[in-house]
């Protein structure tokens, strides 16, 4: 059974969401994998993580992408061996093997809260601990 924890963002987008989460991560002691629907988005968070928050992190592009503590990437590879799995632009994957995976979505499109409900559904049916975390002014709050 996997911790999955979707978060419901109403303030901010993914870009600007993602670099707390990943802070609170490498100051656990773990390393995440980032996965992005598409090549296009892995450039932008890459980019915005160096001008943002400058967060160490690789790509597919990066040498020696199993030393790096944040990998982000388009495809299901996770060369670091992550435990953390952040998933992004509405990806769906196989989730078994991470010790915890944070489902990141827009709560100001109506079409990703309709996928975001269906993945719910599904990792529930899998008997998966879930979470549900809303953006507030202050932070994340924890319903449900």
């Amino acid at each position: 059974m996997v911790e999955i924890g979707f978060y419901h963002l109403t303030r901010t987008d993914e870009l600007a969401a993602l670099p707390a989460l990943l802070v609170r991560t490498l100051a656990a002691g773990e390393k995440a994998l980032v996965l992005c629907g598409a090549a296009d988005r892995v450039k932008a968070l890459d980019d915005a993580l160096w001008r943002v928050e400058w967060l160490a992190h690789g790509t597919a592009k990066t040498p020696h992408p199993e030393w790096q503590p944040v990998f982000i990437t388009a495809a299901m590879d996770n060369p670091a061996a992550a435990r953390f799995l952040f998933l992004l632009d509405g990806v769906s994957t196989d989730v078994n093997g991470f010790a915890r995976v944070f489902d990141l979505f827009d709560g100001n499109d109506e079409a990703a809260v309709m996928a975001a409900r269906g993945r719910w559904k599904l990792a529930k049916e899998a008997g998966h601990a879930m979470t549900y975390w809303k953006q507030s002014e202050t932070g994340w709050a924890k319903a449900g």
